[in-house]
């Protein structure tokens, strides 16, 4: 990629039809004629090039705790420079972060080096590219990685896991850690629900990850009536079963936002799912909502607290780098 950091650079995956040009980021293959913009407002065909226009541009950045991605497994209690785009490749009607997903708004305009130094004078353990979907920052995110690995720290993707082989495997040996909303087990979930093409594609995502060795994470936000059955979420934690019971998974609580007036969801089925998915996985997580369940890290060995969590403040305690302390069973953290 360009070290002018000023210069829209030219996107690494495209291709020409006739007079269009046909994005290969994604799964959605935008077909762009001249002047025109691609779903995620990341990309457009400038007179017979296609540039990615949102290359640095930066609708929020914040310090938070690692757990808040939800990372639980990934140096627990550390922070983390988050940044994100005005960019998404779904329009997912129940989004919880549409105000910079959804909208166009005001951005600012940062290099891979300011973020860098950023972070080291915040005692950030690196990077999360977040809040909106970082994945439509690909050639961003290829210089950002470059930078942030040359100065010993950590990138972070927290993503729908929206993208095609090719491009994902450019960016494998960059990422460290991501955090993959499952959004669904179903394929009409995706069409329906985000503008998808099917689930596959994030299967794949998951599963090429998982086995590169990048540390990951599953969340789930549970939509009563949509994707909240039992039949569902066994389905999902099946799946998940299958590539790795190590997996952590969140599942987390719905509330009514953007076009979606579904009201918020029960305690009841974040509990059953929590009981579901117990069964077969180690380590299985509730979020948005207190129920003194699926919030501490325990050994699935000798049951002996590893990290103890209340809210974003976080306690280490037997975790002994990628260990219990107690028992010396082997577990799936990054310390």
């Amino acid at each position: 990629m360009s070290t002018d950091y000023n210069i829209k650079p030219e996107v690494p995956f495209y291709k020409r039809s006739d007079s269009r040009l046909i994005c290969e980021i994604c799964p959605r293959f935008c077909k762009l004629s001249d002047g025109q913009t691609g779903i995620c407002r990341g990309r457009r065909n400038v007179s017979g090039t296609l540039r990615a226009i949102n290359y640095g541009e930066t609708a929020s950045i914040a310090l938070d705790p690692i757990e808040k991605k939800p990372l639980y497994h990934f140096f627990p209690g550390t922070k983390i420079l988050s940044a994100g785009p005005n960019s998404c490749s779904f329009n997912c009607k129940f989004c919880q972060n549409w105000e910079i997903s959804q909208e166009v708004v005001p951005v600012q305009h940062v290099n891979p080096k300011e973020l860098a130094s950023l972070a080291g004078e915040n005692n950030s353990i690196g990077i999360a590219y977040t809040y909106s979907e970082p994945l439509m920052w690909y050639e961003f995110l290829l210089d950002c990685g470059s930078e942030f690995h040359d100065q010993g720290m950590h990138n972070v993707l927290v993503t729908n896991g929206y993208i095609n082989p090719e491009p994902f495997a450019r960016l494998i040996p960059l990422i460290d850690a991501m955090n993959i909303d499952l959004k669904s087990i179903d394929d009409d979930f995706y069409r329906k629900l985000c503008g998808g093409v099917s689930i596959q594609p994030v299967l794949d995502t998951i599963t090429t990850a998982y086995k590169a060795g990048i540390h990951i994470e599953l969340t789930q936000l549970l939509i009563p009536g949509e994707n909240d059955s039992t039949d569902q979420i066994e389905r999902t934690v099946r799946w998940v079963a299958d590539l790795g019971r190590d997996i952590p998974v969140h599942f987390s609580r719905y509330f009514p936002r953007y076009k979606f007036k579904t009201p918020a969801t029960g305690s009841n089925v974040l509990e059953k799912a929590y009981e579901i998915a117990s069964r077969e996985l180690e380590w299985v997580y509730v979020g948005n909502i207190s129920l003194g369940i699926g919030s501490d890290s325990n050994c699935p060995g000798c049951g002996s607290i590893l990290v103890e969590r209340r809210g974003y403040s976080t306690s280490v305690r037997s975790l002994a780098g990628d260990k219990c302390g107690k028992c010396g069973r082997k577990v799936y953290f990054r310390k």
